[in-house]
């Protein structure tokens, strides 16, 4: 970078707020290691940069920015004079990352009081030894109390992950416990029918013919159309007025098992021209028969989608922990957004309508997946308490230059615009007491921000509130090794 070195005038340096209330002797030792330099229009620092330097602005204008998903998003740009920044947590030494956590540029000539950094370092601790104290006090204290409550915050959110996950598997292994003991009771039924049959007016060929049907009833369970609740109503009160013309006791019993087989006015003409032959008692036990064949199917497929379902929460709940998997990996986002919305279906609910607009063709996304899940889970958590458990939620992703975006919308009231630009502070919360800590978006950003490099932003207007992450298809940083935490403040 260019510069030139100019004098250094403790009067003039009195003038900056910064060092209004120093004394002459400070202010000498300030330009005796110090120095004054005038930098022409361009790069003062780079992010990433070990931080070598203190700068307080005397003259000129300059531009503080911070990369995020492969672009500089300015953060500051400023002629107040006095305005400081670069190395600016020196004198806690090697307790916290010495590095620049963003890059200032200058977009006038532009003079600077520049201090090296270990000469900041020195003049805190000799001068404001008490001040130095409950700058680190505050420092840590405040870091220490965002890790506790963060993890208090993400205990809180396993629990309730936890309880819907345990609610979810309930249902289905009720059902497929159900579903065993009624199926016990049919194939006991059938044992019975099969007696009772063997004492009737059956030939091998009418034995013959009811098995081959037993066969065919088997085979369209499972290929049965869904039907409406109207068309299926209309199927039922189709068989069980034939049923009851046929002499069949209690049929309309019998008719929504073979509606729900798929089966139709044809196929009990199939079943009745078969068995024509033999008399009425035959006939109702061969239906019968019929029936219990299509009830031990229809439970044999309810037990399968139970036990499928079962399967696939614990799938869901293993993409979502990451369990057995390193931290670090390049994976699928769309797997991480839908086993999110697994663990979180209780807490979504009916009347929340979730909307998927995915571009499958994005490429995976080099990351660390648990925490990301995190992220998704405190965003459509947000997103959910907003719209009071009514609305439309939809989870969008796209690609965006170097980027994966990921956009988490609702159609809440929105967020305010006085508090827009406060809802990524810890601590800030809009829900009631008791029901927020304020971390949710906090440890949302850092994760996003700190460890992938990315960015998060929002963008709300009532009805339409939308969360959108950008992460960078290509991030080396990261891939070495978990980032270091990056200290924003005073840059």
């Amino acid at each position: 970078m260019g510069n030139t070195r100019l004098i250094c005038d403790p009067n003039e340096l009195r003038t900056l707020f910064l060092f209004e209330k120093l004394n002459d002797e400070q202010l000498a030792w300030l330009c005796r290691d110090g120095r004054v330099e005038r930098f022409e229009p361009g790069p003062v620092y780079a992010e990433g940069e070990p931080a070598t330097c203190f700068y307080v602005l005397m003259e000129g204008e300059l531009v503080l920015t911070k990369n995020s998903g492969g672009e500089q998003i300015e953060l500051v740009r400023t002629t107040h004079r006095g305005s400081y920044s670069g190395a600016w947590t020196a004198y806690m030494g090697d307790k916290v990352d010495q590095h620049y956590a963003g890059s200032m540029n200058v977009v006038t000539p532009a003079t600077f009081f520049v201090l090296d950094a270990a000469s900041f370092a020195k003049m805190m601790k000799e001068w404001f030894p008490m001040a130095l104290h409950l700058l680190e006090g505050l420092f840590f204290g405040n870091r220490n109390t965002n890790e506790i409550l963060g993890q208090r915050e993400r205990l809180l959110a396993l629990g309730s992950l936890s309880a819907g996950l345990t609610h979810e598997l309930n249902n289905p292994a009720a059902a497929a416990v159900r579903a065993t003991s009624s199926l016990r009771d049919r194939v006991a039924g059938m044992r019975h029918k099969l007696k009772m049959m063997a004492h009737g007016k059956f030939d091998s060929n009418t034995m013959e013919a009811l098995a081959q049907l037993q066969e065919e009833a088997a085979a369209q369970v499972l290929k049965a159309p869904t039907l409406t609740s109207m068309e299926a109503a209309d199927r039922e009160d189709e068989i069980g007025d034939w049923l009851a013309d046929h002499a069949i006791d209690n049929g309309w019993d019998l008719a929504p098992n073979f509606v729900q087989a798929g089966f139709d006015i044809d196929w009990m003409e199939k079943v009745h021209g078969t068995l024509s032959g033999c008399g009425p008692d035959v006939f109702e036990g061969a239906i019968r028969w019929l029936n219990y064949t299509v009830e031990t199917e229809l439970l044999m497929n309810e037990i399968t989608d139970s036990t499928n379902r079962i399967s696939s929460l614990v799938n869901a709940a293993k993409q979502y922990s990451q369990m057995d998997r390193a931290p670090f990996q390049v994976v699928d986002i769309h797997e991480l957004l839908d086993s999110t919305l697994v663990m979180l279906a209780r807490k979504i609910g009916d009347d929340i309508e979730v909307v998927k607009e995915y571009d499958r063709g994005l490429a995976p996304v080099p990351c660390f997946a648990a925490e990301l899940n995190q992220v998704w889970t405190n965003l459509i958590d947000n997103a959910v308490s907003a719209m009071g458990g009514h609305g439309v939620l939809t989870i969008r992703t796209y690609r965006e230059n170097e980027c994966v975006a990921v956009e988490i919308g609702d159609t809440g009231p929105g967020v305010p615009a006085e508090i827009r630009n406060r809802i990524f502070e810890p601590f800030f919360t809009t829900k009631p007491v008791g029901e927020g800590t304020g971390l949710g978006l906090d440890i949302s950003f850092r994760i996003v921000v700190n460890k992938h490099h990315g960015d998060i932003r929002v963008e709300s207007e009532p009805g339409n509130t939308r969360f959108i992450v950008r992460l960078p298809l290509e991030s080396p940083e990261v891939a070495e090794g978990e980032a270091a935490q990056s200290n924003t403040g005073g840059n």
